[in-house]
């Protein structure tokens, strides 16, 4: 006697991972989900790109995944991409207007992000001094840290680089 056996078809459905929150570029408006597999790196990257020159540049991938460690402890926020990857070009424009910006930046070598978190429901950004809390007690980031607290910025800079910290103006 032959017997057949099938799957069902739900055996071969495989579950989406669970949404954390999403990427929205400032600069452009565009809008990425975020989860435990989405964006991918090279997405990442993309969404990282230079605002000015549209270069793009391989960005540290300790940075994607610290930020899905940040969303795991606010799910749902929107993570508002303030500035990535800079070109040498953009960098320098931005020290010819009077941003403080480093002359060796973090950001022309793929090692810095500037972002902001909004909870759900929400329209003002969490404070940039608890983002520097959850990184440094929670996640135990050794790398850069600035805050930046003036009503025109109210962002929280990381970068891969030497510990250090610092009050943006």
């Amino acid at each position: 006697m032959h017997l057949d056996s099938k799957k069902s078809a739900a055996s071969f459905v495989e579950e989406a991972p669970d949404l954390l929150g999403t990427f929205s570029q400032t600069h452009t408006d565009e809008r990425v989900a975020i989860d435990d597999a989405s964006p991918s790196q090279a997405r990442f990257e993309e969404l990282l790109a230079d605002r000015v020159t549209g270069q793009k540049h391989a960005i540290d991938p300790r940075l994607l995944e610290t930020v899905r460690a940040l969303l795991r402890k606010h799910p749902g926020s929107r993570v508002e991409i303030v500035s990535g990857y800079r070109s040498e070009k953009l960098n320098e424009t931005l020290r010819k207007k009077g941003h403080h910006v480093a002359t060796h930046s973090q950001h022309c070598l793929g090692h810095a992000f500037d972002f902001r978190i909004v909870l759900p429901d929400e329209s003002r950004a969490l404070s940039p001094l608890e983002i520097e809390r959850e990184l440094r007690e929670d996640l135990k980031w050794e790398g850069g840290v600035g805050v930046y607290l003036s009503d025109s910025d109210w962002f929280t800079h990381m970068d891969v680089g030497p510990n250090r910290r610092w009050n943006g103006l």
